[in-house]
């Protein structure tokens, strides 16, 4: 196996060298990495502040991580290698605010209705929706995420549309202009969409070209549904897509601070809050 297909966990597997500057260094670089495979994309000065670095020092960690194949430097911005350690980024992103995320997708699931056509994006947030459509065929699901054509094909009298293009390995979804020309002959009654981040009453995504095809998918449904977990307005993102107001329905957890709620609300958007599910399985949205 080359160094630019060795699993990730190898950067700081096995035995760590004796020197703790030499490991710290190990390990930081392999949460950089995460962190670049968890958002497709992000601004090298936004990995300075979550890791509390130099520029310097981020830009020997990227340099190292680019020698071996995970990462891609260009300008001020890293982004996700389509090598096979990439293939895991889904995997890691799912495993973030995974009870926010779940409790959030069973709330959103509500609001389908049978018989509709519901565009679902490549979000992990989205994926999570999957337990929930058996009760809600027949029903037309439309997605562009590989992931999701693979659970979807398991419920019976769902009428899946498999969305082509580029396919991309760290996101595991198809997107770009072809898969942009596919999504505007259709017209869905809803869209489900989650974004990197919410900034200043904007949505926001690390990636242009997930960002254009989410954008088509907002563009070509009647009804348009944001899932944003509280984290999402914590961080930061480089392109702007649509403002909050402009989204029929939002989903957020009750980890959201209250003011935000408050905000948007006042704003005129219509906002639902899921309970998030606790250890002892106790119930879910409200």
């Amino acid at each position: 196996m080359t160094d630019s297909q060795e699993p990730i966990e190898s950067l700081v597997s096995g035995d760590l060298p004796s020197d703790s500057r030499q490991a710290r260094q190990i390990a930081r670089r392999q949460m950089i990495a995460e962190a670049v495979m968890a958002e497709g994309t992000m601004r090298i000065e936004d990995l300075t502040e979550r890791f509390g670095i130099s520029l310097m020092t981020a830009h020997r960690d990227l340099d190292e991580l680019a020698s071996r194949g995970l990462l891609r430097k260009s300008r001020g911005v890293v982004s996700a290698a389509p090598t096979r350690v990439v293939e895991a980024s889904g995997v890691y992103r799912d495993t973030r605010q995974a009870a926010e995320k779940a409790s959030i997708a069973a709330l959103a699931a509500r609001i389908i209705e049978p018989g509709q056509a519901v565009f679902f994006d490549d979000s992990t947030t989205v994926a999570r929706m999957v337990p929930h459509l058996a009760d809600k065929v027949p029903l037309t699901a439309i997605t562009n995420s590989v992931g999701l054509v693979n659970e979807l094909v398991e419920i019976r009298d769902l009428t899946l549309l498999g969305l082509g293009g580029q396919y991309h390995n760290w996101c595991n979804a198809f997107m770009g202009p072809a898969t942009i020309a596919e999504i505007r002959r259709l017209r869905a009654d809803l869209v489900f969409l989650s974004m990197s981040a919410i900034i200043d009453g904007m949505v926001f995504h690390q990636s242009p070209d997930m960002l254009e095809t989410k954008r088509a998918m907002f563009n070509s449904a009647a009804r348009r549904v944001l899932l944003a977990d509280h984290t999402k307005f914590e961080r930061r993102a480089l392109y702007a897509m649509e403002p909050l107001e402009r989204f029929d329905i939002i989903i957020v957890d009750d980890g959201t601070p209250p003011s935000l709620i408050e905000r948007m609300k006042k704003q005129g958007i219509e906002v639902r809050v899921a309970k998030v599910e606790l250890a002892g399985g106790q119930k879910v949205s409200g």
